[in-house]
């Protein structure tokens, strides 16, 4: 989240649109001193650089005349004060604050501009309280649920009216128009900064108290309130993910949120654009982990920039899903294929002799389709050398099964022929991998054995010519 401070210099700009607050004891007005009162709020004028003493002045002047015309004029210098006073005491700053916008705050906008309060136009001083207020409870670490709501009205608030505050009227005659509409633009920006701190809090406090339940809850009312706000369902995302690692469709939601989180612009969605690269990471991370690699991320990204909860359905298949997908497509595209590399997986395990011996020796086997490596011999062959290559296998290939016949092969077959067979396994080594198997040559199906070549005849001696002698 972005820091929020309520010592801010937009404060001191508010202040001078109207009068320099302090720059004199409170002067006549319609309200009325009541006996000694006068001289009791001088002397808090007075004390305003020193907030313990000033707190010492006004507790003794509300202690004297509770009930005084000036009461407004005495809790925003309370306000004030409690910002100043070290430590901070911000419960007391919301509780004075409270009393002082309580008021018709529309009705101020209608006041006449002589209307002060604390030496300030009460425009600028309602204003000045607002900001104090909502970014007082946005910034207390363990706020209570009224404290919570008094600085979420406030905020409201503060939004509501600056429109009405930041005119040409109420601007200072030095002020600049960019200075001035900067400013506002600022002081809106904090509000709404405010708001959605302090909608995050109930869930910050679940999250402190590992309550899954109350910060799941808590992160989506947050994020349903405020769908632009990146903070909140970067906090959603990360709740879900918390208390839900083993709820795919829960995953699926939070991966979703914190790309929705890196995707927004950290100035309009109260995320810190300094926190947006690390968040970042971690969503690849998390994403990786879950689909087994980063595709499609950018397409989630892209999606949840529009939309601040998933569509019906919305599903992220894990890695495992994946797998098992690709595993049917392989074995229905090539199930013959699929089966021997069940078989030689298990042969090349650590018990594959086990296997070979206990279940697959004399077992019939599907038929299986191959390729030639080696007939022996070239010609007539009585074994033949077979690969099964990947699709994407490169030649040479290495042969992993030896076929026996039980009878030759009328021709001569040559070399990376595809063809297929059903034999039964008779034999196996692991080192090197070769597995043996016993068919008849009637069960060879594709295989093109083409006629030996003659043999070229032997040279006859001419008659009365010997032979040479070798």
């Amino acid at each position: 989240m972005h820091k929020l401070s309520t010592r801010w210099t937009t404060l001191a700009l508010l202040a001078a649109a109207g009068s320099a607050l302090f720059a004199q004891a409170p002067a006549a007005s319609q309200k009325k001193y009541k006996d000694g009162e006068y001289e009791m709020y001088s002397a808090a004028f007075k004390d305003a650089n020193d907030p313990k003493k000033q707190l010492q002045d006004l507790d003794d002047w509300a202690k004297k005349i509770p009930d005084s015309d000036y009461k407004d004029d005495r809790n925003y210098l309370y306000v004030l004060a409690y910002q100043k006073v070290a430590p901070p005491q911000p419960d007391k700053v919301i509780e004075f604050g409270s009393q002082l916008t309580s008021k018709d705050l529309n009705g101020i906008f209608s006041a006449p501009t002589s209307e002060m309060v604390a030496g300030l136009p009460i425009r600028s001083a309602i204003l000045t309280t607002l900001y104090s207020v909502s970014l007082t409870a946005a910034s207390m670490p363990s706020p209570t649920a009224d404290q919570l709501a008094a600085g979420d009205k406030a905020a409201h608030q503060l939004l509501d009216l600056c429109p009405k505050y930041f005119t040409a009227e109420n601007k200072p005659a030095n002020q600049p128009d960019t200075a001035w509409n900067a400013a506002r633009a600022d002081v809106e920006g904090k509000a709404r900064t405010a708001m959605i701190a302090i909608a995050l809090k109930p869930g910050l406090a679940a999250k402190e108290k590992k309550d899954c339940p109350g910060q799941e809850a808590a992160f989506a009312k947050a994020l349903g309130d405020y769908p632009d706000s990146g903070a909140a369902a970067y906090q959603f995302g990360i709740a879900l993910l918390t208390c839900d690692r083993a709820n795919a469709e829960k995953v699926a939601q939070a991966l979703w949120e914190i790309a929705r989180a890196t995707s927004l612009d950290p100035a309009k969605s109260g995320l810190d654009a300094k926190d947006v690269p690390g968040i970042d990471a971690y969503l690849k991370k998390v994403y990786v982990n879950v689909h087994g690699s980063d595709e499609g991320l950018d397409g989630l990204k892209h999606q949840a920039a529009a939309a601040a909860m998933p569509p019906a359905g919305f599903k992220i298949k894990s890695a495992t899903e994946i797998s098992a997908e690709k595993e049917t497509e392989f074995k229905e595209k090539y199930p013959q294929l699929a089966l021997w590399l069940g078989i030689k997986g298990q042969l090349a395990d650590t018990n594959g002799e086990q296997y070979f011996s206990g279940q697959l020796k004399d077992a019939a086997v599907p038929k299986l389709k191959g390729v030639l490596v080696e007939a022996k011999p070239a010609c007539r062959p009585k074994e033949l050398l077979v690969a099964i290559p990947l699709p994407d296998a490169k030649k040479p290939y290495t042969a992993e099964i030896s076929l026996k016949l039980d009878k030759p092969l009328t021709g001569k077959p040559d070399p990376d022929q595809e063809f297929q067979w059903e034999g039964v396994p008779a034999a196996f080594t692991k080192d090197p991998f070769l597995l043996t198997m016993e068919t008849e040559s009637a069960k060879i199906e594709g295989l093109k054995a083409p006629a030996c070549a003659a043999a070229a005849p032997r040279p006859t001696a001419k008659k009365g010519v010997p032979p040479k002698k070798k």
